[in-house]
């Protein structure tokens, strides 16, 4: 008896599975049209890179679970632009935030410390956070941290949208010129 229970599901188990799997278009071919896809798999991953597409793990019943590179994301790059004169500590992208070591000019008793937090993947003014907090040292043991509520937040917050959106426009006019060169096989100036 105890067999026949777990002959019966094994079987509806593995039932149930097809049964998924069929109601989905996780195994269904896809059809390409090779003049716009590159039949070389090298030349593939190149122009899904330049494109700024992730990989997929899965494509299971419309639920897309697509993960872009960084390198993909202009905010992200932006960001890390801006802030390469400040040693980090976290710079974490699936978690989408920044955070600077204590950085203190010569001869200065103050240090600051900048933290970013992305809060969308999109070029917008809400799209991420900047928190600047300053260190006052007067003595090594006394040290008062306090937040920055001043412009300078805002400023780096400016800085960075627009390094982010020149980057974009860069990525937009390659993908133009790149796609003229495939149709037509030259470019324009």
């Amino acid at each position: 008896m105890n067999y026949l229970i777990k002959i019966s599901i094994k079987f509806l188990l593995i039932f149930s599975i097809f049964l998924i799997a069929a109601c989905g278009d996780a195994f269904k071919y896809k059809k390409t049209d090779t003049r716009t896809v590159p039949v070389n798999v090298e030349d593939r991953v190149k122009k899904n890179t330049e494109e700024g597409r992730g990989f997929r793990l899965m494509d299971l019943g419309g639920n897309s679970n697509t993960y872009d590179f960084a390198s993909s994301n202009e905010l992200w790059r932006a960001s890390l632009t801006i802030l390469d004169f400040m040693p980090l500590i976290n710079a974490d992208y699936s978690g989408g935030i920044i955070i600077t070591d204590w950085y203190q000019e010569e001869n200065n008793e103050s240090s600051i410390k900048i933290t970013v937090r992305f809060l969308s993947n999109e070029i917008r003014v809400d799209g991420l956070n900047v928190i600047i907090y300053k260190k006052n040292c007067a003595a090594y043991e006394s040290c008062k941290v306090l937040k920055v509520d001043n412009d300078l937040p805002g400023e780096i917050k400016l800085a960075i949208l627009k390094k982010a959106t020149s980057l974009q426009v860069e990525k937009i006019e390659k993908n133009v010129k790149d796609r003229k060169k495939d149709k037509g096989g030259k470019t324009k100036n």
